[in-house]
Order: structure tokens, then C-alpha cells, then sequence
């Protein structure tokens, strides 16, 4: 058994209107949980872009939705404060009743912290930053007001780093993401978290699982070719390939295919562990894939 939520690269064109969208498909649907990414600009080359702010965003997400948990997939503490973070995110979870997960990292696109005039650290520094970044903003809800319903507050980490992310994960996080579609590594990663767990005598079962990946859904083949193509125009690296080549560069690396066919591969993966399958949904004004998505493969896997 396994959940199904959206995740949307909100740097790729994300206006109000589509935000707005989203927020009410995912929400009435029947998805367990909308995500969205907290960058500054196109990460493919694509400036023009609307890119609206992720925490402006994710406050309009707890007035326009009613049950769907959302949050931030993952704000970088190289752009938050943890102090302010710490407010931003608790004021965001109490007007929506206690529904967000605080996605947060070290940071990593130093193009990014460039053209913003964001000061990008070592790696090394980055950790350290998110370390001691999780630690305030702990102390921060315990003294202040307004405290996160769930207080602490569920905090989301991604990652697959087996000498610090993973031993950070097992000592702070609810959920671990891992963004790529890929079983045996999830198996490797996923059975070095389970022992950093035991050496912290934390359950292993207290951390929710996920895996982030993006998706192609069609009815029949003349469908999911036109889909190829719509996402071909918005990823650069796909400029240029035919349908057909789309297609057959993402078939492992993505859930591509039928409702049937995708419902298949996400029952494979969730045997392995995986409790939740974020689909990074690129084809922003494309509805219709959402209500497939909800009427024919979230009831196939849950």
C-alpha cells in the first residue's frame, strides 16, 4: 500500500492562477500531499519563467486547500534563516490546521546563490548550517508564538549521503525522500538508514519513506505520445526528441505508460518500502493527467 501526492517544480513557470489550480486539484482529488521546490529561478536555462516565492505560496496553500498536507520540497537554510524560517513556517502550519511538513536542506545550486547574491558555502558548511539550523528552529518553537500544531513540527529530508545525510535523517527526520527512481538504490540506502536508526535507538518504522520522481500518464499510446511532447517543450535537455525518444529515455527513470501500467510499477517499488510517491507534475495547466492519476492510479495502489 502506498500514497500518491504532486510535487511541482514551481520555478518552471508557476504563476498565481496555476498555483491556485493545483492547489484545488490536489486538494479535492484525493492526493495525500502537494509539494512544491523553493528556488529562486529556472534551474533549466529558462529565466523568463514565472517562479513565484515558495513560503508567499504555501500560506495562499492553507487558505485555498482543506485536508491536503503541503510544504516546501525542501527550503535550503542558505536562503532561510532558521529563527525566521522557524516563524514563517509555524504561523503557515496553524492557519491550516497543522497541515504542513517543513521540507528543509543544505542547499545546492550555487548558479542559484550566485545570481541572487546568496553567500554558497562548502558542502561541509552547508551541512553544518542545517544542523544547527534544525536545532533553532526546535528552540524557537518551544519559546514563541505561534507554536506548530504538531509541535516539533514534522520535518522532511531528502538525500542519500551515507556518511551525513542519512545519519541526519534518522536523528531529525518524519519522512525521507530519496529524488530518484531507483530500486536498488533505494534498498542500499534505505537499509543504511535502518541502521543508523538502531545505533540511535530510533525505530526504523517512525521515518516515512518517499520517492520523488516525475510521470507521463496516457489513456493509450497517442496520449502518452502527446504528453512526450508537451514535456519535451518544457524540459531543455528533451528539445529536439521525437514522442517516441521521450518515451524511451524515461521509461526507467520515471513512471511512464497507462494508468495500469504505472499503478503496476508503483505496487513493484512500494513492495520494497516506499510509503509515498511525490510525481513532479511538469505539465502545470494539465489537469486531466491529475484526474487520471487520481481515479485510476491512486485506487490501484493504495
Amino acid at each position: 500500500m502506498a500514497k500518491v501526492g504532486i510535487m511541482i517544480e514551481g520555478q518552471e513557470g508557476l504563476s498565481w492562477e496555476r498555483w491556485r489550480r493545483i492547489c484545488h486539484d490536489a486538494d479535492t482529488l484525493g492526493f495525500d500531499s502537494l509539494r512544491r521546490s523553493d528556488h529562486l529561478t529556472s534551474l533549466m536555462g529558462a529565466p523568463e519563467r514565472d517562479c513565484i516565492e515558495c513560503w508567499t505560496s504555501l500560506a495562499l496553500a492553507a487558505e485555498w486547500t482543506k485536508r491536503i498536507e503541503f510544504g516546501p520540497m525542501v527550503s535550503p537554510m542558505t536562503f532561510r534563516q532558521p529563527g525566521v524560517l522557524a516563524k514563517v513556517a509555524a504561523s503557515v502550519d496553524v492557519l491550516s490546521g497543522g497541515r504542513v511538513i517543513l521540507g528543509v536542506g543544505a542547499g545546492w545550486n550555487e548558479n542559484e546563490h550566485r545570481e541572487f547574491g546568496i553567500p554558497f558555502y562548502t558542502q561541509k558548511q552547508r551541512f553544518d548550517l542545517l544542523e544547527e539550523g534544525v536545532r533553532i528552529m526546535r528552540e524557537a518553537w518551544g519559546k514563541s508564538n505561534p507554536k506548530p500544531v504538531r509541535n516539533p513540527m514534522p520535518l522532511l529530508m531528502g538525500g542519500k549521503g551515507e556518511k551525513r545525510t542519512l545519519p541526519i535523517v534518522a536523528r531529525e527526520a518524519a519522512e525521507w525522500n530519496l529524488s530518484r527512481l531507483d530500486a536498488d538504490m533505494y534498498r542500499q540506502r534505505r537499509d543504511v538508514l535502518e541502521a543508523c536508526c538502531r545505533e540511535i535507538g530510533r525505530d526504523p518504522k517512525s521515518i516515512r519513506h518517499s520517492v520523488m520522481t516525475s510521470y507521463i500518464i496516457g489513456r493509450d499510446q497517442s496520449e502518452l505520445r502527446e504528453r512526450a511532447a508537451q514535456v519535451s517543450m518544457i524540459i531543455r535537455d528533451f528539445n529536439g526528441m521525437t514522442p517516441d525518444d521521450v518515451i524511451a529515455n524515461r521509461r526507467s527513470l520515471w513512471f511512464v505508460g497507462t494508468p495500469e501500467e504505472i499503478a503496476e510499477q508503483m505496487r513493484e517499488h512500494a513492495s520494497l518500502g516506499v510509503d509515498l510517491f511525490m510525481l513532479q507534475h511538469f505539465l502545470l495547466d494539465d489537469s486531466d493527467a491529475l484526474t487520471l492519476l487520481a481515479e485510476q492510479v491512486i485506487p490501484a495502489v493504495a
